[in-house]
C-alpha cells in the first residue's frame, strides 16, 4: 500500500491507444458546483433576448447587498447617482459611461444590465470572474431602484408620507464629525395629538 500505482502529470501511459495518461472528462460531466440548470439566472437571457425581471424577490437585504457591491464595482465610472460622471471619467478616461437616467436605460430590461455585467459593453471590462451571479443579480436590482429614486414623481410617493420627508430628530447633538449621532425613535402621534 505504501507505493500505490499511479501516473505522474502528462506522462506516457501504455494502457491507452493515444499514450496519454491525461483522459478528458467523460461527456456529460458536470463538475460540483456547476450545473446550471436555471440558465436565466446565469445568462440574464431567455432565448437570446434579455428577460425583463429578477429571479427572485427583491427585498431589502438584496437591494442593501446590491448597493453595497455597486459602490465597489460600478461607482468609481458610473457614480453613486449612475449619472456617468464617476470619479474615473472626470480624471480624462477616455469615453464617459452612459447615465442610467436616459430613456434607453430605463426602458432596458434587468437582463440587459445582468449581461452587460457579465459580458462587459463596448470599453466596460466583463466583471464575471469578479462578481458572482447572486451579486451581479443584486447590482441590477439596486441599478433599476436607483433609476426609480432619481426619476420619482409625488404619485410615486405613498399616501400619508410627506414630500420632501421630515428630517430626522437626533438625540442630544447631532455628532461632532467623530461621532456618529444618535437618532431619536419615531413617536407615533396618536388621533388624539393630530386633533
Amino acid at each position: 500500500m505504501h507505493m500505490q500505482p499511479r501516473q505522474n502529470p502528462l506522462s506516457r501511459s501504455d494502457f491507452f491507444a493515444d499514450q496519454r495518461s491525461e483522459r478528458p472528462p467523460v461527456e456529460g460531466t458536470v463538475a460540483r458546483g456547476q450545473l446550471r440548470e436555471d440558465t436565466y439566472f446565469y445568462t440574464g437571457k431567455i432565448g437570446n433576448n434579455p428577460g425583463g425581471y429578477l429571479p427572485f424577490p427583491a427585498t431589502r437585504e438584496v437591494l442593501e447587498r446590491g448597493r453595497e457591491r455597486y459602490n465597489i464595482y460600478c461607482a468609481p465610472c458610473h457614480s453613486q447617482l449612475g449619472d456617468g460622471n464617476g470619479f474615473i471619467p472626470s480624471r480624462g478616461f477616455a469615453r464617459k459611461p452612459p447615465s442610467y437616467h436616459i430613456a434607453r436605460l430605463q426602458k432596458a430590461p434587468l437582463g440587459y444590465f445582468y449581461d452587460v455585467i457579465t459580458n462587459g459593453f463596448g470599453i466596460m471590462p466583463d466583471y464575471a470572474s469578479q462578481i458572482p451571479p447572486q451579486d451581479r443579480w443584486n447590482i441590477v436590482a439596486y441599478v433599476r431602484a436607483l433609476q426609480l429614486s432619481q426619476n420619482a414623481t409625488k404619485a410615486d410617493v405613498p399616501a400619508g408620507q410627506a414630500v420632501p420627508s421630515e428630517p430626522p430628530q437626533f438625540r442630544g447633538q447631532p455628532g461632532s464629525g467623530a461621532t456618529l449621532p444618535a437618532i431619536a425613535p419615531a413617536v407615533q402621534s396618536t388621533t388624539e395629538d393630530q386633533k
